[in-house]
């Protein structure tokens, strides 16, 4: 699957911007694994807060790490976006977005467990 990644970065980085246009689906149609409280911000040190982690994600987005564009199965077919980081001497944080109609929904925001059904 490829997409324009350079659109979608941007595109990304504009939505996650605004409380409008962003938010973290609670349905079983869109399950997520968003729990930005009980990850520690690199910079900081303190665990992220709500809005800190919108923050994190766009500097993300800025700074160019990698987006990696895969098919959801929640819902089929739909496309993700999956962010991940790896701060000096700490664990890989793993973020999963999607595009929704003029919004971005944060569908993961957790420290990676490779292998896990939760990296997915």
């Amino acid at each position: 699957m490829t997409g324009n990644l350079p659109e979608i970065r941007k595109q990304l980085g504009y939505l996650a911007a605004s409380k409008k246009t962003r938010f973290v689906p609670n349905t079983q149609s869109m399950p997520c694994k968003w729990h930005p409280l009980t990850v520690t911000c690199p910079e900081s040190g303190e665990l992220f807060t709500e809005a800190g982690a919108w923050e994190f994600i766009i500097s993300l987005l800025e700074t160019g790490v990698a987006i990696e564009e895969i098919v959801l199965r929640k819902p089929p077919g739909k496309t993700g976006y999956v962010l991940q980081f790896t701060p000096q001497g700490g664990q890989r944080i793993y973020i999963k977005l999607q595009l929704g109609a003029g919004t971005v929904i944060g569908r993961s925001f957790h420290y990676s467990r490779p292998g896990s059904s939760e990296d997915e």
